[in-house]
């Protein structure tokens, strides 16, 4: 096949995803191409890590780059779409998105479209393509019922500075979430994530996982819930909703960890405050995603203190 027929996807592999076989990795992070397509891709020499050919069972390791070389007649394109996004900073290489609640960050098999991807290509052409096609200036993610605050690169310069800030746990994160259950006293959750071993499409703490810290600190409380503030010094996809659940106190409307709340639209857990090092100047960034207004709501209608700033933070 011609090389202009072809796509080329560039991943960088992180921490959640290290110690997997090569072919399970690309599975997972190209969701429209299935296991045995990817091995067929591998066994003619269409996939390299670190720059060297492997097999189907090669296991990959944090901080690997690999290479996917796929047929353009396969790679969805993602159209950019004109989605109103709510903008907390911008400059030449970086910018923080409040993400609103019901969105997916990037396209999938079967939602190529209404994401912030997709958002973010309508309002920014130049984004680093150290993810691949489908997740352009994506480094980091949330769910697609969290809200909050997000960071966008621009180009790869910057992605690579901001993954590695990750990777080092420097970047600040503060989390609100209204949990079930009266929190007593604030604390530390110190227990490994994994996949589970029942369900591979969720997470679980298990002897077995990665290491995984949240730091969570009661804001306000009544008999049946709590607001707390978690600052994250790990992570691990969805560490908040399985340590808080791990504990006894699931997120409010947390489907997958918890209970669903009528009315409401999975999981009540807002990204507020991102802290970053800018990649070329060097200077501090702080942002903060206000509290959106379903949050509000609730905590009013769970009789909940909805405090000031200066005591969150």
């Amino acid at each position: 096949m011609k090389n202009e027929e072809m796509e080329n996807y560039s991943l960088i592999v992180d921490a959640d995803d290290a110690d997997e076989r090569i072919d399970k990795y690309l599975a997972g992070q190209l969701e429209e191409l299935s296991r045995s397509y990817i091995q067929k891709i591998i066994d003619n020499g269409g996939v390299t890590v670190n720059s060297k050919n492997v097999k189907a069972r090669t296991i990959v390791r944090e901080g690997d780059s690999v290479e996917l070389l796929i047929s353009k007649a396969v790679a969805p394109e993602i159209a950019a779409e004109n989605i109103p996004l709510e903008i907390l900073y911008e400059d030449e290489d970086i910018l923080v998105v409040n993400k609103p609640k019901n969105m997916v960050v990037h396209p999938a098999a079967g939602h190529y479209s209404g994401t912030l991807v997709n958002a973010l290509l309508y309002h920014c052409r130049d984004l680093s393509g150290i993810n691949g096609v489908m997740r352009p200036g994506i480094v980091h993610r949330i769910d697609k019922n969290t809200t909050g605050s997000l960071l966008v690169c621009k180009n790869d310069f910057a992605h690579r500075s901001i993954a590695e800030q990750l990777k080092e746990h420097s970047i600040k994160r503060r989390y609100l979430a209204i949990v079930e259950g009266k929190v007593k006293e604030d604390g530390v959750i110190d227990k490994a994530i994994g996949r589970s071993s029942k369900d591979r499409k969720k997470m679980a703490v298990t002897v077995n996982g990665k290491n995984a810290v949240t730091h969570f600190r009661v804001i306000s409380s009544t008999d049946k819930f709590s607001f707390v503030e978690c600052r994250l010094e790990t992570g691990r996809t969805h560490q908040i909703r399985v340590h808080m659940a791990s504990i006894g106190h699931p997120v409010v409307g947390d489907e997958v960890y918890g209970h669903p709340v009528k009315g409401l639209e999975g999981q009540t857990l807002h990204a507020r405050i991102l802290g970053f090092i800018q990649p070329h100047t060097g200077e501090y960034i702080e942002t903060e995603a206000p509290i959106p207004e379903y949050f509000s709501s609730l905590l009013a209608k769970y009789g909940l203190k909805n405090p000031t700033e200066s005591n969150l933070q």
